[in-house]
């Protein structure tokens, strides 16, 4: 393993953008962008651990659920996850082995199918908040409830949607696999999504659980696991920004963990988009990482080695 070590966290626009209708084509050109800004990290000498969103593919592998249930028995969500986990690996691997022989590196590529260990007296299973699947009708949404027991809330304009729990990881079932194939200068791909949320059962057995793990928290637990120095995670925008939509919006280049906090509690990243992003970075920092930023996926490198994007210190 290099001196300079990274876990880079890909957001849901380096797999599908939001215009996109979710083709294979579209989704393969995209991890092709993304891989060459990886290979371009590793080529600066890191050793890489990758992690990435997986919300529309979940998303539309509950569709396909729904559209076939007559014909074919639906799997349940953390079965659909694992499924999204081994696709979009397949893409990364596929398209960060091009981009890295395009770059003259010779690096191994690995997926890790990643099973996350959550509580199962964590407060979110009692309280479901996370919207995932299709949206539903007024009528559809109360079969739901009634044949499948699910929580459904109305979005307005655009009808109700599932929710479920989104517990905090405590652990990375596969954790010390993945520690070996990064240590041994592997550049792992790994907890997809979040991971696949699973809890501990009768004698050590492991479930899966009905639920979806903060990919963003995840990105950080996988980081302290590799011990990584850097937490780069990559979105749409440039920058954190205060004010964000607004008029007098303000980007920041810097600030501290304890701004960072301050920003938070003033609400000015929202728990639906920012707000994950710069909490996984301050529990990054909190627990030894030596520096969290967030940035657009196009600066990615540029962002790593400080000329671009939002960089958070202890």
């Amino acid at each position: 393993m290099s001196g300079k070590t990274v876990v880079v966290a890909l957001g849901g626009n380096a797999i599908l953008q939001h215009n996109q209708t979710g083709t294979a084509a579209e989704q393969i050109a995209n991890v092709r962008r993304a891989s060459r800004q990886i290979a371009e990290i590793a080529a600066a000498g890191y050793s890489v651990a990758v992690t990435h969103g997986n919300g529309p593919q979940v998303g539309d592998i509950l569709l396909r659920n729904e559209l076939a249930k007559d014909t074919l028995p639906a799997m349940p969500l953390d079965v659909c996850g694992a499924e999204s986990q081994g696709m979009i690996g397949y893409l990364l691997q596929q398209s960060m082995q091009e981009a890295l022989r395009a770059a003259g590196l010779d690096r191994p590529v690995a997926t890790v199918l990643t099973q996350t260990l959550v509580d199962d007296g964590d407060p979110a299973f009692g309280n479901p908040e996370k919207p995932i699947g299709p949206f539903y009708t007024a009528l559809q949404a109360r079969r739901l409830r009634e044949e499948k027991g699910w929580r459904m809330v109305q979005i307005p304009g655009r009808g109700y949607r599932r929710v479920v729990p989104s517990p905090r990881p405590i652990n990375l079932v596969e954790g010390e696999v993945i520690l070996r194939l990064f240590s041994a200068g592997v550049i792992v791909i790994a907890a997809g999504g979040g991971g696949v949320p699973v809890v501990v059962g009768p004698g050590g057995t492991l479930r899966g659980v009905e639920a979806v793990v903060d990919k963003d928290r995840t990105a950080a637990l996988l980081a302290r696991i590799v011990g990584a120095d850097d937490l780069l995670i990559l979105t749409d925008v440039e920058y954190v920004a205060l004010n964000y939509g607004q008029p007098d919006r303000q980007d920041i280049h810097g600030m501290t963990v304890h701004e960072a906090r301050e920003h938070l509690t003033a609400g000015h990243f929202p728990p639906g988009s920012m707000g994950p992003k710069v909490e996984a970075a301050i529990r990054f920092l909190e627990a030894g990482g030596e520096r969290a930023t967030i940035a657009s996926l196009d600066s990615a490198a540029a962002a790593l080695a400080g000329r671009s994007g939002t960089r958070i210190r202890r």
